[in-house]
């Protein structure tokens, strides 16, 4: 009826109910309680607050992990469309604000930040005063909605379908060596020549490193393209050195440890101090490194501005390229 009271025990509510959806995306309690910024005991307690008053069990705790039972599933199914909306909304109405405010998460790769990306961040806060940025650096490939990150730097060949991506630079991997290591064992001429070199590589497999090349003027696209077989080089290498992050394969190259094979991003210091030189120049290596920097985020209705300024701010900052 018109002049019934609403249901305040439920109002008090609403807020767990959005703990729970938290809890459903994040897979423990330990997890949802960092996502939501309060104590795993709150988050325990409110969980229970809400078993109560439903008057059943919503999950089901183990040791290791956390599972909602058949109820908790259709409470956050059927609810969580609305804490969606209502957070849409929300970004909506600040984004009427005269400045680009508020928290932005942002996950990118760990020699690109450090190299290329935080030597630019301060005049971009500078700028937006409003804005609170924090950065979170790694190599690996997160889940950015159930992380709760805004936006994701990722350099790959092409951006994943399921979110929406910005391009930002066109990149390349290149073989760079010092010139002193150069000076005591030679320069390769030819791809099959690194067979006698120091190669310093990525790991990504545990068997046998090999390293791809197709000729510099096969395309941009070569490496991708089925009919570049026929022009494709795999040499065996090898080396007293691997890493799993280009800026220390870069050190390790100024360092005369060998050859490195490593994005532009990182060889660019070095090659414009001259203390690296480009290795087979006629030669372009592939499957090494990804061949794009996109700026990626889940798909969503409303693109907060605050997220919008910074990816015209990565656009204009990286839209020349590293190595010419």
């Amino acid at each position: 009826m018109a002049n019934e009271k609403p249901d305040t025990k439920a109002e008090a509510l609403w807020s767990h109910l959005h703990w729970l959806v938290v809890l459903e995306q994040q897979g423990s309690f330990t997890s949802a309680a960092a996502r939501l910024g309060v104590s795993k005991a709150a988050m325990s307690q409110r969980v229970a607050e809400l078993e109560r008053a439903a008057g059943v069990a919503l999950v089901t705790r183990t040791t290791r992990s956390v599972r909602l039972t058949e109820a908790g599933q259709r409470l956050v199914d059927e609810t969580r469309g609305a804490f969606e909306h209502i957070a849409d909304s929300f970004a909506g109405v600040r984004d009427l604000a005269a400045e680009p405010r508020g928290l932005l998460r942002v996950t990118a790769p760990v020699a690109f930040s450090r190299q290329q990306l935080m030597p630019r961040l301060p005049a971009f806060l500078r700028a937006h005063p409003q804005i609170r940025l924090e950065l979170d650096l790694s190599d690996h490939l997160r889940s950015l909605a159930m992380e709760g990150f805004d936006i994701a730097v990722r350099h790959a060949s092409t951006p994943p379908e399921t979110h929406v991506a910005w391009a930002l630079a066109p990149t390349r991997s290149l073989l760079v060596a010092s010139t002193d290591y150069l000076a005591a064992h030679g320069t390769p001429a030819t791809p099959q020549d690194l067979a006698a070199h120091h190669c310093l590589h990525y790991p990504r497999t545990q068997g046998a490193m090999a390293w791809s090349f197709v000729p510099a003027d096969a395309g941009a696209d070569a490496g991708a393209d089925a009919s570049a077989d026929a022009v494709r080089t795999v040499v065996p290498v090898a080396g007293g050195f691997a890493a799993n992050n280009s800026e220390m394969l870069r050190d390790a190259a100024m360092a005369g440890l060998g050859i490195a094979l490593v994005p532009d991003f990182s060889a660019q210091s070095g090659l414009a101090s001259g203390h690296l030189r480009e290795v087979l120049p006629g030669w372009r290596p592939v499957d090494a490194f990804g061949e794009h920097l996109f700026a990626i985020r889940p798909y969503a209705s409303h693109v907060p501005r605050a997220v919008a300024v910074f990816v015209e701010f990565l656009r204009a900052s990286f839209a020349a390229g590293f190595i010419r």
